[in-house]
């Protein structure tokens, strides 16, 4: 049944991230937005959900590894390089597939929870990992990694690949709830044959490849000695001409930055992940002026340590004033349109990350009770986007919605038992370290 949702004020994500008073958004039968303004441009009666605070598009994570919930806390103060050979990759190996599930159910709990309606995602298991998406009612872009280590045949991953997505399509479920896509894990784990071999599949299916890319300075001195950088690598056995999600990409040049622009590429700036592993600080301010196409991710909860998408907007525009030393390099607009509208124009997706009509009806509601609102919502327009960024985040989500479907009340999930989840994930963890 076609219903409305009015609140004080809907923040709609268009570009000029513009604000609208007593605003409405329409959602149809089947889930998509068919109408979002002032409630008195509003056409038809519908039955109306009165809401008290915000209404804005639900968030995108472009770059997470949530099963890795279950791994949050291991090794988290060495390199990245030394904290994936010595900690994570030895844990990995124990995983079993409930271990995956039971992993991204938590994680996909954290994100709902936080106003965190689609993710993209790169793990094992990745079957299982719909399954977990699926049961709470929220969305991702999944893709299992293809990656080359002992007793891992780089093949048959991208096989597996081939053949799913040829089977179920690239996007399935309610609501088209899940998107498949190639998940090589970089190209200093791949040898340049299996570039090729993931390019060919993804082109020919139309598929998003997601890789890292330039994350740590030392990871890729090899393909920069032979390419002169991992872009160029990547644009030389045509992986640049498709559908491509940079992760990471810290450490680029100017001809990098340039190339991406050129080709399309989106990339998932993770201000936090970076900043915590050392890895260095994206340059974000030369990629938007680029026109580059960027979008927040939080990476894994093992290097982050938590999913909320929140921290990653704040910490956008932090590390932008400091790393150019200009205190408007990004402004509370600029980093929140890049966890919502940017995230998606990074994937790719022109059916999520706005309230506009046709696109999924996935939305969050901002209670207003709390410190952060205090002063209310009448505030110019500037001030309550600061005050949404700066002062709220996370705390303040009170409701979600995916594809026009309450998924989250009252901060509680509705499709699952946190509690269960939890004590499930609990579990698995405790298996993994012993």
């Amino acid at each position: 049944m076609p219903q409305r949702f009015r609140a004080p004020v809907v923040l709609p994500c268009d570009p000029a991230c513009s604000v609208i008073r007593d605003g409405v958004v329409d959602v149809g039968d089947d889930g998509r937005i068919t109408f979002c303004g002032p409630a008195g441009e509003a056409p038809g009666d519908l039955p109306v959900t009165e809401l008290t605070g915000i209404l804005l598009p639900g968030l995108i994570n472009a770059h997470a590894h949530s099963p890795m919930t279950l791994l949050r806390g291991m090794g988290g103060d060495l390199p990245l390089l030394r904290w994936l050979n010595e900690i994570i990759w030895p844990a990995e190996a124990k995983l079993r597939a409930e271990d995956v599930r039971a992993g991204m159910l938590l994680g996909s709990v954290e994100m709902l929870r936080h106003g965190v309606t689609t993710s993209a995602e790169m793990y094992f298991f990745a079957e299982q990992m719909a399954e977990a998406v699926l049961e709470t009612g929220a969305r991702a872009v999944l893709g299992g990694p293809i990656i080359d280590l002992p007793g891992v045949d780089w093949r048959r991953m991208i096989e597996v690949a081939d053949r799913w997505i040829d089977a179920d399509g690239l996007r399935f479920g309610p609501g088209e709830r899940i998107e498949l896509s190639y998940a090589p894990h970089s190209a200093y784990m791949l040898p340049v044959e299996a570039l090729r071999q993931v390019t060919e599949s993804a082109a020919a299916r139309g598929a998003l490849v997601q890789i890292h890319v330039a994350e740590a300075a030392d990871e890729d001195a090899r393909q920069r000695a032979e390419f002169g950088s991992v872009p160029r690598l990547l644009e030389e056995v045509g992986m640049l001409g498709g559908r491509v999600l940079a992760a990471h990409a810290v450490h680029l040049s100017d001809e990098d930055v340039a190339l991406f622009a050129a080709r399309g590429t989106g990339v998932a700036h993770c201000p936090g992940s970076n900043a915590k592993l050392a890895s260095g600080i994206a340059r974000l301010t030369d990629l938007r002026a680029a026109a580059v196409a960027v979008g927040l991710g939080t990476d894994g909860p093992a290097s982050n340590d938590d999913l909320d998408l929140w921290e990653e907007v704040q910490l956008s525009a932090m590390l932008a004033r400091l790393s150019t030393q200009d205190s408007t390099a990004l402004r509370a607009k600029d980093a929140l349109l890049l966890a919502t509208r940017g995230g998606a124009d990074a994937l790719s997706r022109t059916d999520i990350g706005a309230l506009e009509p046709g696109r999924w009806a996935d939305f969050v509601h901002v209670d207003p009770d709390g410190p952060a609102f205090a002063t209310g919502l009448d505030e110019p327009d500037e001030q309550v986007i600061s005050n949404l960024v700066w002062a709220a985040g996370s705390r303040q989500v009170r409701d979600v919605w995916v594809a026009g479907e309450q998924v989250v009340s009252d901060r509680e999930p509705v499709r699952v038992d946190r509690g269960k989840v939890q004590s499930a994930a609990r579990d698995a963890a405790a298996r993994l370290r012993a």
